[in-house]
């Protein structure tokens, strides 16, 4: 009899064919940490199932009939004993997910169909090495859990693409990008004329400073922790960069992955790698960014499955929500992610209620799975206490102190309480200003008391299509250094935003938040540090955010202790301070302990795993024409995963208690049942160009400002 294990009209695929492609595609991607018997395994046993004379009744004569084939290779795993254990949760997941445990053991118990025909085409393979060294690790469950969750990516992935093959006859259309070796090259092509600058008594010779010394140490380090510690406007993009390209070389790595909070920087740092790299080079893989089905991009569509590409950029959110996910669809891609150099762009923003298990994650992808990490930042976290005692980083930044006196400029200045129509006298002096505010409704009040000619809005509450259009007009403003540029934000413009003030007004937050806000004066050391003004200042009578009220507290101890809050001392001891008063919280949903005594719940953790954990609601706002079709697609044709990519441009986010009173009052109202919390802005006028939606709904309820 000939076992089929998927057809197309008259093509068929043999079991055994699809059984070793997916096998030795699993191996290929398991070798990359050097478990290609493992990997390999994971595919010859997947679909043993099929064998069973009622699942191929169901292919050869395409039938309706739900015949479970994925229980077969778990209890053929189980029946073999031994390494081949570890297999169960991996093969008995490949199309629902990594399951938790009860479950895990309800399929170990399931009857299911005869499919013993298996062992006249195949042999079940050897297992001999070790899954990991158990002296590397402190926790051998988690660690466990951990090489699961890379063999099912594994296995997921190879299983894809041998079925998308078939499917389409070879013709994927997929393509992988250069190696590294171009890249480095392409890359030194751009910066060999800057590293020709050595006069450190100027901004660009400091930058070709850092930037060598990155490209050194990227060649001679050894795998393991980075931090690339650089004052703000130092060039750390580029730096990193060189570092990553050099170290990959060296290794022999396969990816670079840039690990980003905000997608306004994302969108910014992949522009400069494609230019430097070219667009084929270069993955943006975040909500903000639609590659669409047309033959240009379909390999970009493709390669954001399963990060397939030499550079990737994500965000913090899509990396570790990927990593602790359980469904295919967000795992493919967790192999690609061994062998790669991972930087973590705005390093202190590290998920705090999830730190200890994002670290012990980090962790295993150091010790077992041949990544190297970078710490990117001008605010370095204290993390050294998370890692094992024996995990040093190496600093690729040269003389720390020199370069952060070096590329002071600015005067911090502690303004205390004020009134709030103090503020706006305040600021209504001046020319050239940024003032950033804890919350959207807070910038929105003062953005009234200002508007005029010159004057400028940014926060969430604007779409992101319509955040850059205002960005764009800013820039543009502040080419011209005799008009007047004031720009009231919130916290989004603090890192990676390259706008140039002459002061800077910040509602106290946490030290890291005001130092970034600080990198938007006196960018570039045009004018001197002490006319440079950064007022830190708190508004009367305005209660802080429950969740920000930690952080406020730590900075205004602190101001009271240093004399300078930028000072490194003052950073790690801030970090040191946050991470102490949180230490119960730092794993706020006991991630680690659901990983025990091979009793896992992976479908449990995928779900409890919330970077962003604040409960919002996403509404399109139908104003510009794109957006108004899509609005008609959603109700008359329904949901499409293209069609949602493209919304997320005119979409806001929106907090529980705002829009309850929105949505009681008629001003929005779901789009379509099938699609969960999403929803439509029915009365626009409350979406204006120059603030996005109107925040300002009378509740009768004591809003946080």
């Amino acid at each position: 009899m000939e076992y089929i294990a998927h057809k197309d009209g008259d093509r068929k695929q043999k079991l055994i064919d699809h059984l070793k492609g997916t096998a030795e595609l699993a191996g290929k991607f398991a070798d990359s940490f050097g478990k290609y018997e493992w990997g390999y395994c994971c595919g010859m046993l997947h679909d043993i199932g099929k064998y069973s004379s009622e699942f191929q009744n169901k292919i050869i004569n395409d039938t309706n009939d739900r015949v479970d084939h994925a229980t077969a290779g778990l209890q053929l795993c189980d029946k073999c004993g031994g390494y081949y254990t570890i297999l169960d949760y991996v093969i008995a997941g490949h199309h629902i997910g990594l399951m938790d445990y009860y479950k895990l053991e309800e399929r170990q118990k399931k009857k299911i169909c005869n499919y013993q025909a298996y062992s006249k085409e195949i042999d079940v393979p050897e297992l001999k090495s070790d899954p990991f060294s158990t002296d590397k690790t402190k926790n051998p469950d988690f660690s466990m859990s951990i090489f699961m969750r890379m063999l099912y990516s594994c296995l997921v992935d190879a299983d894809f693409l041998d079925t998308e093959n078939f499917m389409k006859n070879a013709d994927t259309n997929r393509r992988s990008g250069e190696s590294m070796d171009v890249l480095l090259s392409k890359l030194k092509g751009k910066i060999n004329s800057w590293l020709e600058n050595i006069d450190i008594d100027s901004i660009n010779g400091r930058r070709s400073l850092i930037l060598k010394s990155c490209m050194e140490k990227g060649e001679k380090s050894e795998r393991g922790l980075f931090h690339l510690t650089v004052p703000t406007g130092g060039g750390k993009t580029i730096a990193s960069l060189a570092f990553a390209l050099n170290h990959a070389v060296k290794h022999g790595m396969d990816h670079i992955i840039y690990v980003i909070p905000y997608t306004s920087i994302i969108e910014q740092n992949a522009e400069v790698f494609r230019e430097i790299m070219g667009d084929d080079n270069v993955l943006e893989n975040h909500c903000n960014v639609d590659y669409g089905d047309s033959e240009e991009l379909k390999p970009m569509q493709l390669a954001s499955e399963n990060w397939d590409k030499p550079v990737i950029v994500t965000t913090n959110v899509q990396f570790f929500e990927s990593l602790f996910g359980n469904k295919s669809s967000k795992c493919r891609k967790n192999h690609n992610i061994a062998n790669s150099v991972v930087i973590f762009d705005e390093a202190q923003m590290l998920p705090l209620n999830y730190l200890k298990p994002c670290i012990a994650m980090l962790e295993d992808l150091m010790n077992f799975y041949g990544t190297s990490i970078v710490l990117c930042t001008a605010t370095q976290p204290a993390l050294e206490r998370f890692f094992s005692k024996d995990r040093h980083y190496v600093e690729l930044c040269p003389d720390l102190k020199t370069q952060f006196e070096f590329f002071k400029r600015v005067t911090y200045e502690n303004i205390g309480s004020i009134a709030f129509e103090n503020l706006i006298a305040r600021l209504k002096a001046e020319k050239r200003t940024l003032c950033i505010v804890n919350t959207k409704k807070c910038a929105q009040k003062i953005y009234k008391e200002l508007e005029g000619e010159g004057v400028y809005h940014l926060s969430t509450s604007m779409y992101p299509k319509h955040r850059k259009q205002i960005l764009k007009q800013i820039k543009n403003r502040m080419y011209d250094k005799n008009m007047s540029c004031v720009l009231i934000s919130t916290s989004l413009v603090e890192a990676g935003v390259d706008l140039n003030f002459d002061t800077v007004y910040r509602q106290i937050a946490g030290v890291d938040s005001v130092i970034q806000a600080a990198g938007r004066c006196n960018r570039e050391g045009e004018n001197g540090a002490e006319e440079s003004k950064v007022a830190i200042f708190d508004l009367e009578g305005v209660k802080a955010v429950p969740s920000q009220s930690l952080n406020i507290s730590i900075t205004r101890s602190l101001l009271q202790e240093y004399e300078d809050i930028s000072d490194l001392k003052c950073i790690t001891e801030y970090f040191r301070r946050l991470y102490n008063f949180r230490e119960s919280s730092l794993d706020k949903k006991n991630i680690i302990g659901e990983f025990f005594d091979w009793k896992y719940n992976f479908d449990k953790v995928a779900k409890e795993i919330r970077l962003i954990e604040e409960e919002t609601r996403v509404v399109l706002v139908p104003i510009e024409p794109e957006a108004k079709i899509l609005l008609d697609e959603f109700k008359n044709q329904g949901y499409s995963k293209i069609g949602m990519r493209k919304a997320s441009q005119y979409c806001v986010q929106i907090y529980d208690n705002i829009f309850n009173i929105m949505h009681d009052a008629g001003m929005i109202r779901e789009i379509s049942p099938e699609i969960d919390n999403f929803y439509e802005l029915v009365d626009t006028e409350l979406y204006t160009n120059d603030m996005g939606l109107n925040l300002s709904v009378d509740s009768g309820m004591d809003l946080y400002l």
